[in-house]
């Protein structure tokens, strides 16, 4: 299917900005272009309303990690997510996924608490991990405080997908039970190679030079070989026993495939899994719903699919 018209106007009004791509750019300009496109463009009148938003501290892999805890209006205890945000473990913080966190919390009738996590190339690999690992370990023991009950799940988008997934599978093992994990357009394989990394190498916002710069900043530092770990490919990781997953995908995006292959593998282990693949979309499309109708339904369809599974 062609892309959807109102996201193809939305990268022709980019292209047209004059600015470098991304792969051509610094970490800090990459970060102040990818704010001025999520914030600085954005009515904040058009964003969900939830009862409250607090920042707080969390436990990090090295010390405590800014936070943002989104509580919705609907009263009882409720189910807790934590949320990773986006940004090829590269750029992206609290601000940027302010939108994605407010439609959880809102949609799914969940405290929300969102975690940033240290960033690349300052911060390369495990260290993203660790914080997420810490931030989820205390948020278990904190659900009352939180305003939660017992229903403890992850979510994230990209390079939060893929925390979320490796997140998913640590508390497996540490005999956390996870309520549930959703898992947007996820980063699954750093060692793989998909069709869809050639189908949709360019034209569509995340484009594949993007995805190496974000792997050099990431990952530059490790062998080929030590791609393969689960923390950092959850792909090639233990996947029975994990908690039930939603994991959407849009169809021109190069990551299309490498999430395809984590649902496909963890339904095959015996995992309840609910796929979505929606025609027309690019990668982002969950922040893009202000622009296209179509995104907006995609959204608000995947935010039902996983309130059924926190709600049942």
């Amino acid at each position: 299917m062609p892309i959807d018209p109102h996201l193809a106007g939305l990268l022709e009004l980019l292209a047209a900005s004059g600015q470098p791509p991304m792969h051509e750019s610094t970490p800090e300009q990459a970060r102040h272009g990818f704010r001025v496109l999520t914030v600085d463009l954005r009515d904040p009148a058009s964003l969900p309303q939830v009862a409250s938003v607090e920042d707080i501290t969390v436990p990090g892999g090295a010390g405590p990690r800014p936070a943002r805890v989104y509580r919705p209006s609907a009263s009882g205890p409720l189910p807790t997510i934590v949320m990773f945000h986006g940004g090829g473990f590269v750029i992206g913080d609290l601000d940027t996924h302010d939108l994605t966190a407010r439609t959880l919390a809102d949609g799914c009738d969940a405290v929300v608490v969102s975690v940033d996590y240290r960033l690349a190339p300052e911060h390369p690999w495990p260290a993203g991990v660790e914080d997420a690992v810490a931030a989820t370990r205390w948020a278990a023991t904190s659900l009352e405080s939180l305003g939660g009950d017992a229903r403890l799940a992850v979510a994230g988008d990209s390079a939060g997908g893929n925390l979320s997934a490796v997140v998913a599978q640590t508390m497996r093992d540490e005999g956390v039970e996870l309520a549930g994990q959703l898992l947007i357009y996820p980063v699954t394989d750093m060692a793989g190679s998909y069709p869809s990394h050639e189908e949709n190498a360019q034209g569509y916002f995340l484009d594949v030079p993007t995805m190496i710069w974000f792997d050099e900043q990431y990952v530059g530092h490790l062998p080929d070989l030590e791609k393969n770990d689960p923390r950092l490919s959850p792909l090639r990781g233990r996947l029975d026993g994990l908690a039930p997953a939603v994991v959407v995908v849009a169809e021109l995006d190069p990551l299309r495939d490498d999430g395809l292959a984590y649902a496909s593998a963890l339904a095959d282990t015996g995992v309840p899994v609910q796929v979505r693949t929606f025609a027309g979309m690019i990668h982002g499309f969950a922040d893009m719903g202000r622009h296209s109708p179509a995104a907006q339904a995609a959204v608000e369809e995947t935010v039902g699919l996983f309130r059924k599974v926190l709600h049942g």
